[in-house]
C-alpha cells in the first residue's frame, strides 16, 4: 500500500501534497506505467484522508495524463514510454544578464524628470476615460491604433508642424523600435537601409536583426552626405533631421529638397524621417518637416511621446504616405495594436484638451533655463578655459569638448569611480577613430546645475 505523510502545515491542499507524491513515484518509475492504484477508499484509509481527497488527486493527474482510469476496474499509471520520465532536477542556472550600470550620476542620460511629469492632469483624464469610454476600453484596439488618437495626433500636426495628414496614414505603436520592426516587413528586407555616420546605435542594432541589409553614409555641416548616400547604393534612407543624434545638426530645407530628389530619382526609394526631438526647438518654430514638403509620396514620418511625456509612457506613431498606407492594412493588419485602448484613450483626451500643448510650452520653458543655468555653470567651473560647449538650438542635448592630455578611456573610468556616468561622441561612430578628440554628449534632460557643478569640481582635479 502507497504511504505518503500529508501535512496540514502544508500551504498546500491536501489533494495537491497527493498528487505531488504520486507524479514523484511515477515520474522516478517507482510506480511503472501499468501498474494500477489503490481505490479511493482503501488509499484514503491508509494516509486517514477523505475519499474525495484521494479522488481529486486522481482526477488531477488523469488531467495531467499521468493516469488513466477504466470503468469498473479502477486507476492505472498511463504509458509513459518515449521520453526520459525522471523528474527534474534542480540545477543552478546560469543565464548572462547584460550589464546595467545606473551611474548615480550620469551626465548623458535622457530620462525625464519626474517631477516634471502632469500626474494630476494625467490621473483626472483617466478617471474621466474610464467613466467615458468604460466598455469600449475591453474592446480590441483597430491595427493601427485608437481612431480618437490618430485623429488627435492628425490635428497636433497640422497645428504644431504644419503637417496636412488623414488619420488613416498614421500608425500607433508602442514605441519606436517595434515601429522600425514592421517597416522592414512593409518594405522588404531585400532592400539597403543606409544609416547616418555618426548615429543612435540602437537603429542599426534593429535593422540588423530584422535581416535588414545596413549601410552607412557620413555626415557633413548639412546632415547626411547625398554622395554617401548614392554611393551605399540605398534603397532607404533612415535620418533624423530636425535634431540629429548625437551631433545636434538641423538639416537646412536645401539639403532636404537634395534628400527628396534622390528618393524620386528611382521608383521605390523611401526616406524614413526620424523627428526626434523637434518639439524642443529654443527659439523659433521648428523647420518643416520633410513629409509635409514631399510631393511624391517618398517620406515615412515618426515621432514619439516618450521625449515630450516620460521615457516609460511606450507610445510611438508614423505616418506612411497612402501607397504604403495601403500596402500596410492589406498585408500586415492581422497584428493587434500594441498600445492598450486605456492609454491611447488618455493621450488621445490629453492632445485634443489642449493639455499637451500647455505642457510642452512649459517644458520648453524649464528646459531653456536649465541649459542657461548649465551653460552658466560649465563657465564658472574651475575648468571652464579646458572645455568648449558645441550646442545647437533645439534638442536636449550639447557636446562638450576636454581639453586634457588623458584618453577618453582612462577620463571615463575615473569618472566612473567617483559614480559620474559621461558618454563619448566616438562611441556613435562606426569608426571611433573619426570622431573629434575628447569630446562627449551632456545630455541634461534630467540634470541639475547643482550635480553638473559636483561632476565639473571633480572633474576640474582630474584634468
Amino acid at each position: 500500500m502507497l504511504t505518503y505523510t500529508l501535512s496540514s502545515d502544508d500551504s498546500r491542499p491536501l489533494y495537491e501534497q497527493l498528487c505531488g507524491f504520486l507524479r514523484r513515484d511515477i515520474l522516478s518509475g517507482r510506480l511503472p506505467s501499468g501498474a494500477r492504484l489503490p481505490s479511493k477508499r482503501s488509499l484514503s484509509g491508509n494516509l486517514g484522508v477523505s475519499s474525495i481527497t484521494v479522488e481529486s488527486a486522481y482526477n488531477r493527474l488523469i488531467d495531467e495524463g499521468y493516469v488513466r482510469s477504466e470503468p469498473k476496474r479502477g486507476y492505472y499509471v498511463s504509458e509513459l514510454s518515449g521520453r526520459d520520465c525522471r523528474p527534474p532536477e534542480a540545477t543552478a542556472v546560469s543565464i548572462r544578464l547584460p550589464e546595467v550600470y545606473d551611474a548615480p550620476l550620469d551626465l548623458s542620460g535622457n530620462r525625464t524628470p519626474a517631477a516634471r511629469f502632469p500626474f494630476s492632469v494625467w490621473a483626472h483624464l483617466m478617471r474621466e476615460t474610464i467613466n467615458e469610454h468604460g466598455e469600449a476600453l475591453l474592446h480590441p484596439s483597430p491595427c493601427g491604433g485608437v481612431r480618437q488618437l490618430r485623429e488627435a495626433i492628425a490635428a497636433h500636426l497640422r497645428s504644431f508642424r504644419g503637417m496636412s495628414v488623414d488619420p488613416d496614414q498614421i500608425i500607433v505603436g508602442a514605441g519606436t523600435e517595434y515601429l522600425y520592426g514592421l517597416l522592414i516587413q512593409l518594405l522588404g528586407k531585400d532592400r539597403v537601409y543606409c544609416l547616418e555616420d555618426p548615429g543612435y546605435r540602437k537603429i542599426a542594432q534593429i535593422y540588423a536583426s530584422n535581416g535588414a541589409c545596413c549601410r552607412w553614409a557620413a555626415m557633413d555641416d548639412l546632415g547626411i552626405s547625398i554622395a554617401g548616400l548614392e554611393a551605399a547604393g540605398a534603397d532607404v534612407v533612415h535620418i533624423s533631421p530636425t535634431h540629429h543624434f548625437p551631433t545636434g545638426i538641423t538639416m537646412p530645407v536645401s539639403r532636404r529638397y537634395e534628400l527628396l530628389s534622390w528618393a524620386s530619382a528611382l521608383p521605390g526609394r523611401t526616406i524614413i524621417e526620424d523627428d526626434y526631438d523637434s518639439e524642443f526647438r529654443l527659439t523659433g518654430r521648428p523647420i518643416p518637416s520633410l513629409q509635409s514638403i514631399d510631393t511624391d509620396g517618398c517620406v515615412i514620418y515618426m515621432n514619439t511621446f516618450s521625449k515630450t511625456l516620460a521615457s516609460t509612457i511606450r507610445i510611438s506613431y508614423m505616418i506612411l504616405p497612402p501607397v504604403l498606407a495601403n500596402r500596410y492594412y492589406s498585408q500586415l493588419s492581422f497584428y493587434s495594436c500594441t498600445v492598450s485602448s486605456f492609454e491611447q484613450y488618455c493621450l488621445a483626451r490629453f492632445l485634443s484638451g489642449g493639455w499637451f500643448e500647455k505642457h510642452l510650452n512649459r517644458m520648453r520653458l524649464f528646459y531653456a533655463r536649465l541649459r542657461r543655468e548649465l551653460l552658466q555653470v560649465i563657465a564658472d567651473s574651475p575648468c571652464a578655459d579646458r572645455l568648449t560647449v558645441l550646442e545647437r538650438d533645439s534638442g536636449l542635448h550639447f557636446l562638450l569638448q576636454i581639453r586634457t592630455a588623458l584618453s577618453d578611456t582612462l577620463l571615463l573610468e575615473r569618472l566612473r569611480e567617483r559614480g559620474i556616468s559621461l558618454v563619448p561622441l566616438s562611441a556613435y561612430y562606426r569608426n571611433a577613430q573619426d570622431a573629434p578628440d575628447h569630446t562627449f554628449i551632456l545630455n541634461y534632460s534630467s540634470l541639475s546645475a547643482a550635480d553638473l557643478a559636483r561632476a565639473l569640481r571633480f572633474l576640474s582635479d582630474l584634468i
